[in-house]
């Protein structure tokens, strides 16, 4: 999910649908690679330009009446030919936000391929004596960064449909399918659920649902695994009240496996939910996986968790996701953090999160000739730099591979946008684009295709990049003011506004002329 694009208030109600969408300086950062991740260059840097000084007359009204402050930096190329058709500052290091994604989809299908699924084990240790396993039990995390509640639901179904209903041995966990980080980005608040934890087991994004109403002239604080046909309680996760005004959530782990909460009390209102992050992803879904399975009557003993996964171990039952292009359709339109996170640390097979973006960053600027440098795989952390010229020549370069031409099909499909904003009814040009959203940053780039005749595009297609951000006025936010900043959906209105009408000009001069 895209970091404060619009004001998420304390009584959001979030449905289902949510949980997918939520399930998100102007030097670039020096490149330290990882040896032991290192690629063989494909080809050779390009060198960095020279940011223009003037830019040209048909953009410069549209960015000054933007008044956004900072830098825009913008490219368009004509696909075919890759001849630059108009620039400005398209050599400015700039936060790609989600448009970072897009690099992700790309490593991520040319590493794993089409065909890659996660898969979630139920294994075992140990003999199986009619419907009791003398033995240990073991959940197995694949990576699955779309599992939740209702999958987990069915799979302890096709466990108990296999007849066990007795455990002698212990209830283990495995997590290791990928390296575990506490949240994605530090420099975010602690409570915003497009910032949770990662780990090889994951559950409903990594997220709890936490609901609050008034009961007996207090409060009812509640949080469970909410699905459309499970809701099982969650007690790791624990919310206690507080007197104070600010902040309105604080944090503290417990040494136990707990998420410890508290809330501000005057802020809650009536009644209300609201998804929190949750920090101990491994033993929330162990939480979940006990109480689903104590409900088809299988009584399972405390978790422990397990550093290795036992080589005699064998597999019962397994969920398994929908293929990596799905996954990634989903991760493109919701700019879901916790996927794209999940499919580059997968791609990778680094040890930590910097190491992997270190990987895909060198992947990249090998494949496509780029300097821009990533910090992670989603644009959420402050570290990731990529000029707009750099971002255009990998949409160009992209469709050279084959995972690029994947990419053009799981890209938001969008018409033109009117002075409204809003996409024209019937508009003939069709853009795929990705977007990126961060406090007083907003980027997209992709294709601008002319209209079909008979299935035919008559007049080509153009690649674009265009990042609007005020790094400065970014940096300046004190953390409590980094979920709705004052100002801050104003000024990304505005910047949206200006990419659309400047997608219009480039359609009406290179495409419908």
């Amino acid at each position: 999910m895209n970091a404060n694009p619009a004001k998420t208030n304390l009584l959001d109600q979030i449905s289902r649908r949510g949980v997918l969408a939520g399930l998100m300086g102007s030097m670039a950062v020096p490149f330290v690679g990882n040896p032991a991740l290192a690629e063989a260059p494909t080809s050779s840097p390009r060198p960095a330009r020279r940011p223009t000084k003037k830019l040209p007359p048909a953009e410069v009204d549209l960015i000054n009446a933007a008044k956004l402050g900072g830098v825009t930096g913008f490219a368009v190329a004509d696909l075919a030919t890759g001849r630059v058709l108009a620039s400005g500052d398209d050599a400015a290091a700039l936060p790609p936000a989600s448009v970072c994604k897009a690099v992700t989809a790309l490593y991520a299908l040319e590493k794993l391929g089409v065909s890659h699924r996660f898969t979630t084990k139920v294994m075992r240790r140990g003999v199986l004596v009619g419907d009791r396993l003398d033995g240990d039990l073991i959940l197995v995390g694949g990576g699955d960064p779309t599992l939740d509640t209702d999958m987990m639901g069915d799979l302890v179904a096709s466990l108990a449909q296999s007849g066990l209903r007795m455990v002698t041995g212990r209830f283990l966990v495995y997590a290791g399918d990928i390296p575990q980080r506490d949240r994605i980005a530090a420099d975010q608040p602690d409570y915003v659920g497009y910032n949770p934890a990662v780990s090889g087991l994951m559950l409903n994004y990594n997220r709890v649902y936490f609901e609050w109403r008034r009961a007996n002239g207090g409060w009812s604080l509640t949080t469970d695994a909410r699905g459309q046909r499970f809701v099982p309680k969650v007690a790791m996760v624990q919310v206690g009240l507080s007197s104070r005004t600010l902040p309105i959530f604080a944090y503290t782990a417990g040494s136990d496996q707990t998420d410890r909460w508290t809330v501000a009390e005057s802020a809650l209102g009536k009644e209300g939910s609201r998804w929190l992050p949750v920090r101990h992803p491994a033993a929330y879904a162990a939480e979940v996986f006990q109480t689903l399975c104590a409900a088809q009557g299988l009584k399972l003993p405390a978790a422990r968790m397990i550093p290795a996964l036992p080589a005699d171990a064998q597999t019962m039952v397994q969920h398994q996701s929908a293929a990596l292009p799905d996954v990634l359709r989903d991760m493109l339109k919701f700019s879901t953090n916790l996927t794209a996170e999940a499919v580059g640390l997968a791609a990778s097979g680094a040890i930590s999160q910097d190491a992997s973006a270190s990987a895909m960053t060198l992947w990249a600027q090998n494949t496509f000739g780029i300097a821009g440098v990533f910090g992670d795989h989603s644009g959420l952390g402050p570290v990731s730099r990529i000029p707009a010229g750099d971002m255009m020549s990998v949409m160009i370069g992209a469709r050279a591979t084959v995972s690029g031409r994947q990419l053009l099909a799981l890209m938001r499909e969008m018409g033109l946008q009117g002075p409204d904003g809003k996409d024209l009814k019937g508009s003939a040009v069709r853009v795929h684009a990705k977007s990126g959203t961060l406090n007083f940053v907003s980027c997209l780039a992709g294709y601008i295709a002319a209209p079909t005749q008979n299935g035919v595009h008559r007049g080509g297609t153009l690649a674009f990049a265009i990042f609007c951000a005020d790094v400065p006025r970014r940096d300046a936010l004190e953390m409590q003011d980094r979920e709705d900043p004052a100002g801050g959906a104003a000024w990304t209105r505005r910047a949206r506004k200006l990419q659309g009408q400047m997608i219009a000009g480039w359609s009406k001069t290179h495409l419908l002329s």
